[in-house]
């Protein structure tokens, strides 16, 4: 069965804006103040942690959202509309800013709704909410949250020999693309995990 989250990059790899790639951290400033840049962040406790990155006004809003509906579906089992809305907004915002950032695509990312070459699918869950997953999901995710360090780290390397790839050829090089759609994917569906969207556990995977 598919991953009821899932991620569409269409690929660039030849013919790359060598100008935007040179300059994309800079360019890229306002969506990283909206949705975030490349890392890993969680909440709880009544606090939130960051390894690497950030997820944003708009991210600080849904993983407080977060904390609301974890109360909901732990104790009535409901996933209030508006919420799980913006979430999925949220989330479908941050997917085509992490492709721009991560060098995934070259055209500028819209602010808000719009098509763009990255795109995220949620699937509403299916039956009941699993109130128990729900309530040790924090527990749940630490597997992801340590192979996302090591995976986040990673990209971060392997996306500087792709940054002076391009400049240098006007290319991305397949291997490495390939591997920064799997870390974007796996990122983000840990999230959309964490975040409450889904209650299907994430596969270990890139595809």
């Amino acid at each position: 069965m598919p991953y009821p989250v899932s991620v569409d990059v269409q690929p660039l790899l030849a013919n790359r804006n060598r100008l935007t790639t040179a300059f994309r951290l800079i360019l890229a400033i306002p969506h990283l103040v909206l949705v975030g840049g490349v890392g890993f962040s969680i909440a709880g406790s009544g606090r939130r942690e960051s390894i690497g990155g950030e997820a944003g006004l708009l991210g600080a809003v849904a993983y407080f959202l977060a904390v609301v509906s974890w109360f909901t579906i732990v104790f009535t089992g409901q996933h209030i509309i508006g919420i799980r809305q913006f979430t999925v907004f949220y989330m479908r915002w941050r997917v085509r800013a992490l492709a721009y950032v991560m060098l995934l695509e070259d055209l500028y990312p819209p602010f808000g709704e719009a098509p763009y070459p990255s795109t995220l699918t949620v699937d509403d869950p299916i039956g009941p909410r699993d109130r128990v997953s729900v309530g040790i999901r924090l527990f749940l995710g630490i597997p992801h949250f340590i192979a996302l360090v090591f995976l986040v780290f990673a990209w971060w390397v392997t996306s500087l020999v792709a940054w002076l790839a391009i400049l240098l050829t006007g290319a991305y090089p397949q291997g490495l693309y390939d591997f920064g759609v799997g870390v974007l994917r796996w990122r983000l569906r840990v999230e959309a995990y964490m975040l409450l969207l889904v209650d299907d556990y994430p596969p270990f995977s890139f595809s």
